[in-house]
This record gives C-alpha cells, structure tokens and sequence, in this order.
C-alpha cells in the first residue's frame, strides 16, 4: 500500500505521517530529507531540489512497492502534476494508494508552528511565513481524506491508522 501525504508546510504533515509509519510498520519516505541530501551534494540549490527530491522519491519509493512494502510518503505536493506522479506509481504497480491532504484551519496556529520550528534535518532550510504564504499551492479536490490538524494530532492519527487498517484487509 501507498499513503501519500500532502499539505503546505506547517501543518503537521510529517508529525502525521511518521507517526502514522511507526503505529502500522510502514515506511516512512520524507522527501524534505532527499531535497535537502541533494543540496547539501550540491547537486541543486535548496530552493531548487524540489523537483529532483520527487524524482528520486519515487523511485525509492518504486524500488520498496516493488517488494512489497507498505509506504507512507510525506511531501508538500504543492501542484497536481506531483501527487499524479505518486498516483501513477500505484496504478502501474497495482498497489493500493490512499491520498491524505493535511491542512490547518486555524492560521494563527499555523503561523506559529512555522515561526517556532526547527530543523531536525542537518541542512535543511525551513520555510519562512511569507514562504509559505508565497507558495503556489493548489487544494487537493481529490484527496481521498483531507485531515485538519488544528483539531488535535492524535484523534487524526487514531481515525487514519484504523482506515489503513480496513484498507489492509
């Protein structure tokens, strides 16, 4: 199976999706850590190791449905042609997709989560406000669930892992 997760950043997407991984045993693929593996090779810039940060996502990811793994993927997908790409993958493996758009509806709680984050991730540039204001982000109509994290990590977390687990079966 394939869980992709998407949302701006900021809302709790990688806080969702890791710990989605460590309660079903699937792994967990971040692209933010293959993005900034990329700069800090400086094969790109930070500001443009978002498209090969994809690239080499799906094809780890490729490599790990091919052997039957479960996969949760966390990446901002901030325009259709990226979360098509996952979608793609599942369709042309035949494995199971279930797409999940996180979102915060309460802006003032977002703000803050980005204003007080630090990276976790040697080298990696976190977004600014205005960033994440700028981004051209389009809503995902066809995610399969869409999760609002101001309304607390642990219920959503909870009401995920119990719909993998009827997918699964």
């Amino acid at each position: 199976m394939l869980v992709v997760v998407g949302g701006l950043p900021g809302v709790g997407k990688s806080t969702i999706a890791a710990s989605l991984a460590r309660r079903t045993g699937a792994n967990f693929v971040r692209i933010d850590a293959i993005e900034t593996g990329i700069a800090l090779a400086g094969l790109e810039s930070p500001l443009t190791a978002g498209v090969g940060g994809y690239v080499v996502g799906n094809q780890i990811v490729r490599s790990m449905l091919i052997e039957q793994l479960d996969v949760i993927v966390d990446a901002v997908n901030p325009v259709a042609e990226a979360r098509r790409g996952w979608i793609d993958l599942a369709v042309e493996l035949d494995v199971a997709v279930l797409t999940v758009e996180v979102i915060c509806s309460d802006v003032d709680l977002h703000r803050r989560r980005i204003e007080g984050r630090t990276p976790n991730l040697p080298g990696h540039e976190m977004p600014t406000w205005e960033d994440v204001v700028e981004l051209s982000y389009e809503p995902w109509p066809d995610a399969d669930i869409v999760l609002d994290s101001a309304e607390g990590d642990q219920n959503l977390i909870d009401a995920l892992a119990s719909r993998l687990t009827s997918l699964r079966r």
